[in-house]
């Protein structure tokens, strides 16, 4: 028995109104200084006074949360008692926001003890709503919570099916305009979730044509978003696409792309979406061995070269390559500026935080200690993996 677990999903051009029919009394809008710093906590605030609710803001959010933010965080919320709780930002703020909640619901508990199987009878004290401003991860519509243990340098893979929010508000205007890099970045992560969505071992019926078409368009318009920030339809349909992969991959899990890109992105403190369209193409050819006809059927769909199966997979994987080569994403460790030193280095807290990572569980193929080490020594070269 599984279950599919989905919000309320509001989107397009002006999705943002449905928050002038909220009905509550009080909103703690969790953000950070940037999207403040733009005006786009501003436009929320704007429709909470149309609905005559009263607000608060709590916009301590880094990239990459700490335990220690949330804590933080759900403090504020103890103090304000809000009866909704709004995640307006990234997937950084969007995770932090549902971890804020579920804290300020259970203050009996830590952050690192959320998970799928211990039920947290949420929805006492507030509910949520989640506002993405990136076109990435999906957070909007999963019930996933990444935070960063900062003593132990590494991101704790969380979640449990009750902390999914009740709205997302997925509109345009908050990616109109978007950085290329962010745009990159932000894309990728999309692209991961809905190929690993696809292809990990709980796959399932409910969520295989949502990660195909999340797919799709990634294909389509991600470039065409990445060379030109003010393209209208590529902007919505990579907005749609992200949380359409979101709630594909979130009703059926990743794989090592996320395992691997959590890893390196805890260690040397890059992007999670930059780690984990890293890792894609190399993850994609370690389990086209068990995988293989499920690659072939992505490739079908984007109309790559037909050939035996498992070589289709390697030239899924090429595709992969080529996306990000159109958008100046790296497609080695080495690109991103790490010395082999700092790399050697670093290696054994690589592997082991990779081999310890949830996402590692779900994967179609689950690597030995020594593949994860191979794996990470592949990816930081460009070699094709061919074990």
């Amino acid at each position: 028995m599984w279950y599919f677990i989905s919000p309320e999903i509001v989107y397009g051009e002006d999705a943002l109104s449905r928050l002038d029919d909220l009905d509550g009394k009080r909103v703690l809008i969790v953000s950070d200084k940037q999207i403040a710093g733009i005006g786009f906590t501003d436009r929320v605030i704007e429709h909470l006074s149309q609905a005559g609710i009263d607000y608060q803001v709590y916009d301590e959010v880094e990239a990459e949360p700490s335990i220690e933010t949330v804590k933080k965080g759900a403090e504020a919320a103890r103090t304000y008692e809000p009866d909704w709780i709004i995640g307006l930002g990234g997937g950084s703020v969007m995770d932090a926001a549902k971890a804020i909640w579920v804290l300020y619901e259970r203050p009996d508990i830590e952050p690192a003890e959320i998970n799928p199987f211990s039920p947290l009878g949420l929805r006492k004290k507030a509910r949520l709503i989640a506002i993405p401003t990136t076109s990435g991860t999906g957070s909007d519509c999963t019930w996933g919570i990444v935070l960063t243990d900062t003593s132990e340098n590494r991101k704790l893979a969380l979640g449990c099916r009750e902390a999914h929010a009740d709205i997302a508000i997925v509109d345009p205007l908050f990616v109109t305009g978007m950085p290329p890099q962010l745009t990159a970045d932000t894309g990728m992560d999309a692209l991961t979730h809905a190929i690993e969505g696809y292809t990990s071992n709980w796959k399932n019926d409910f969520c295989d044509g949502l990660c195909l078409k999340a797919i799709q368009l990634v294909f389509q318009y991600l470039p065409r978003a990445y060379n030109d920030g003010k393209d209208e339809e590529a902007r919505e349909k990579m907005h749609n696409a992200a949380s359409i992969a979101g709630l594909g991959f979130g009703n059926s899990m990743a794989g090592l792309a996320h395992s691997t890109g959590h890893s390196l992105g805890a260690v040397f403190h890059i992007p999670h979406g930059r780690t984990v369209g890293l890792f894609l193409p190399y993850t994609i050819e370690f389990t086209a061995v068990v995988a293989a006809d499920y690659y072939a059927e992505i490739a079908h769909l984007l109309k790559l070269e037909h050939m035996e199966a498992e070589q289709t997979a390697f030239s899924l994987a090429q595709a992969v390559r080529q996306l990000a080569r159109s958008i100046n994403q790296p497609l080695t460790i080495k690109d991103m500026g790490i010395s082999r030193n700092n790399f050697d280095n670093s290696l054994p807290k690589l592997v082991s935080n990779a081999d310890t990572d949830t996402q590692t569980v779900t994967s179609a193929r689950i690597p030995t200690a020594e593949e994860f080490e191979k794996l990470f020594r592949y990816a930081y070269d460009g070699k094709t993996v061919d074990f």
